[in-house]
């Protein structure tokens, strides 16, 4: 049975952490973002065929080009966004959501409303960018 949720809810630390409200708001917020992420993809590939101009100038022909380029790697990056939101999503179905990876501990409900993908709290999160500082090569 779904649950439902008032139209201003919002998560709070005075409730019991990622109960079912909550479960149900961060499911949502990662469904929609997931399908604008698709809408988007799909205007993309349309501009795309459709834009197939042949332009006379080189210098347009570059820039346009180029532009093409820079949107097709922002589409790659979001096409690995949407692995990491069914990721997300998965963890919801398997109750594991809003729990650090790397301590099981629950990751503050304001870092999972900016980043619901996070699978670190902000502590863990710190330490692996430090460690990944230290041992990346310059």
């Amino acid at each position: 049975m779904a649950t439902r949720l008032p139209k201003d809810y919002a998560p709070s630390d005075s409730e019991p952490f990622m109960n079912a409200r909550q479960r149900e708001y961060f499911r949502r917020k990662l469904v929609t973002w997931k399908d604008d992420i698709i809408r988007e993809t799909r205007e993309t590939v349309s501009s795309l065929q459709e834009g197939n101009l042949n332009l006379p100038d080189v210098t347009d022909r570059a820039a346009s080009e180029s532009e093409k380029t820079l949107e097709l790697r922002t589409r790659d990056r979001q096409r690995k966004l949407i692995n990491k939101i069914d990721a997300a999503l998965g963890r919801l179905e398997d109750q594991t959501y809003g729990y650090c990876e790397e301590t099981g501990d629950p990751i503050s409900l304001k870092r999972l409303d900016a980043r619901p993908i996070a699978t670190l709290s902000v502590e863990a999160q710190e330490r692996h960018e430090k460690r990944e500082r230290v041992f990346r090569d310059d």
